[in-house]
């Protein structure tokens, strides 16, 4: 194992890309972050990396358009797709958000971990099943971030990322679910945790 250290707190802003064929070569090592337009993306990738403006917060869900590359050293990435499943964006532009974001994960070698990030209160839709469903077929890890945790008390809290495991654990993939909240910073020590490890295994020794 390589002593390399990441710090996702070195993330810095390198471009964003209509598609993957203006995104930066195809080498060193990319986790990202996909989930439905509402779920909280950039508000939990900025709690991650403790840089409050790094990933753009938009009172509109959908803002995310492009695919957003974030430089962490050492030809490490950070990648932010665009959201999906909103319904209030014209079906056209709907359409490429989802061609980019397909091509990116079906194609990209760099990808060694995703992220897939769903509101506590509202997990497990169709898009982020079939999502989480390709990655265990593709054999990449899943970090299940159930966002909005504040939301729910306790007991409510421990009883939904139960249900959600035990739903994830018939895919027999390597799947961690995890209660997240950027607002009350539940959880962060722990992802970031399963996401340096995602970078640190992937590091020739």
């Amino acid at each position: 194992m390589s002593s390399t250290t990441i710090h996702l707190t070195k993330a810095t802003f390198t471009l964003s890309a209509p598609d993957i064929r203006k995104l930066p070569e195809d080498s060193g090592i990319e986790v990202a972050f996909a989930g439905r337009s509402n779920a909280g993306k950039s508000s939990a990738l900025n709690t991650l990396t403790n840089q409050r403006g790094l990933a753009r917060i938009s009172k509109t869900p959908g803002r995310t358009q492009l695919i957003n590359v974030f430089e962490i050293g050492n030809n490490n990435r950070l990648i932010d797709l665009p959201g999906y499943g909103f319904a209030k964006v014209p079906l056209e532009m709907k359409k490429k958000w989802q061609k980019a974001l397909g091509e990116y994960l079906e194609k990209r070698e760099s990808l060694k971990g995703l992220v897939v990030l769903m509101d506590i209160r509202h997990p497990l839709k169709d898009l982020d099943m079939d999502l989480i469903e390709w990655a265990v077929d593709s054999e990449l890890p899943v970090l299940a971030l159930l966002t909005k945790a504040d939301k729910l008390s306790q007991g409510k809290r421990s009883a939904e990322v139960l249900k959600v495991k035990k739903v994830l654990a018939e895919l027999n993939g390597d799947i961690r679910v995890q209660a997240f909240s950027s607002l009350k910073r539940t959880g962060v020590e722990q992802a970031n945790t399963v996401i340096c490890d995602w970078f640190s295994a992937g590091i020739e020794p």
